[in-house]
């Protein structure tokens, strides 16, 4: 049974991608919050992520939205299963500086030998986004 959040998150992401079906939000409760894990087919990462991180920034935006609404800290984690660079994780936190530092991760997950032209892309992206202070 999934909740709102995460019905939520799923709508939107659906929406982008070109494998809708293969979307899968998680929902973990800990003392930081809510943490919601996004999959993805490999394809889509680069659109859900968008060039410089705009289009997952923009997740960040809405998660933080909906945080106010229920007192809630939310933190999205986009997880890439095409890769050894595992994840890309944004917080619905205001503090910016802090939830950089804390908020990224690297989770070792890989499903599929070979990676496609897009989802190389996507993961030269990510590694850009690295650099950036958000």
């Amino acid at each position: 049974m999934s909740t709102l959040d995460q019905q939520f998150v799923e709508y939107i992401v659906k929406s982008l991608v070109e494998h809708p079906d293969d979307v899968i939000v998680e929902r973990i409760i800990d003392e930081k919050g809510v943490l919601l894990s996004l999959t993805v087919n490999p394809e889509d990462l680069g659109r859900v992520i968008g060039k410089r991180g705009v289009t997952a920034q923009s997740l960040r935006t809405l998660l933080r939205a909906l945080g106010t609404k229920n007192d809630a800290r939310y933190n999205l984690k986009i997880v890439n299963n095409d890769d050894d660079r595992e994840s890309y994780t944004i917080s619905s936190d205001d503090r910016a500086d802090e939830s950089v530092q804390n908020s990224s991760e690297v989770v070792v997950e890989n499903d599929e030998p070979e990676a496609s032209d897009y989802a190389k892309k996507a993961r030269k992206e990510l590694a850009e986004l690295d650099d950036l202070d958000i």
